[in-house]
């Protein structure tokens, strides 16, 4: 079925009610071309999920009854934020589909010093709106329960502290001093013990990956240096490989 993201507020569980408006009501009217008892799928975007049925539509709102609501069973057991150098083109706009696809909870672009791509402050804020639109259709094309938050973009020392807050801070990187990434995550997962959600973040390089300062910088500030084998990887294929090698350790 369809699926929607709501807030909370749009809720009316003493009516047994939810209201859909805006651009994706018209969706729903007009590009899907829905029709009064139609059933969709619509989320809180926080812990659970409903299946309605479609009542009423009046232009850009649509009412829904609710007739079953489940807890949210799409979701890893695990919080992973990817760190993402800007990449060239459209390159970040498929990185953060497939972050999405893959179980990222959080995408946070960041500026280093190989990065070609520069954020202009004069575009920033549409460039956010757009990223952020790619989320949530990709969040309702495969099933999520939750909308990834794509922040704002960052410096890479700003990246570093805050990625190394992590349970498992990993660094994504082609030289020296590295650990086989299949290494170091079954190093650390035995380290988290039970701990439910645990955190994860993934710092990934641009086309030029990190100069050795930057490695350095974050390898000081608890990094943990990762190797992802033998074979050289386009940026925009690190994140969906990280991802799905955490969902195999964690999930499947």
């Amino acid at each position: 079925m369809p699926r929607f993201f709501v807030s909370k507020e749009d809720f009316d569980f003493e009516k047994g009610k939810v209201v859909i408006v805006g651009e994706d009501a018209r969706h729903i009217s007009f590009s899907l071309r829905k029709a009064v008892g139609d059933r969709i799928t619509v989320s809180n975007g926080v812990d659970a999920e409903y299946d309605c049925v479609l009542e009423s539509f009046d232009g850009d709102r649509v009412v829904c009854g609710i007739e079953s609501e489940k807890v949210l069973e799409t979701e890893p057991p695990f919080i992973a934020k990817i760190y993402q150098a800007l990449p060239k083109g459209d390159k970040l706009d498929t990185i953060i589909q497939k972050s999405t696809e893959c179980g990222a909870s959080d995408i946070l672009p960041f500026e280093s010093e190989f990065c070609i791509a520069k954020e202009k402050s004069d575009s920033a804020g549409r460039k956010l709106e757009r990223r952020r639109r790619i989320a949530e259709e990709a969040a309702k094309q495969c099933g999520r329960g939750k909308i990834p938050e794509v922040h704002p973009t960052v410096d890479f020392k700003t990246a570093v502290r805050e990625a190394s807050k992590a349970d498992i801070p990993i660094f994504c990187y082609e030289g020296e001093g590295t650990l086989p990434l299949s290494e170091l995550l079954c190093s650390e997962i035995k380290k988290l013990g039970d701990k439910k959600l645990p955190e994860i973040s993934v710092i990934i390089g641009s086309e030029g990956g990190f100069s050795p300062e930057e490695a350095n910088f974050a390898k000081e500030n608890g990094m943990l240096m990762a190797g992802l084998g033998r074979r050289i990887l386009r940026c925009e294929t690190v994140a969906g490989f990280v991802l799905a090698c955490l969902v195999y350790e964690l999930e499947l």
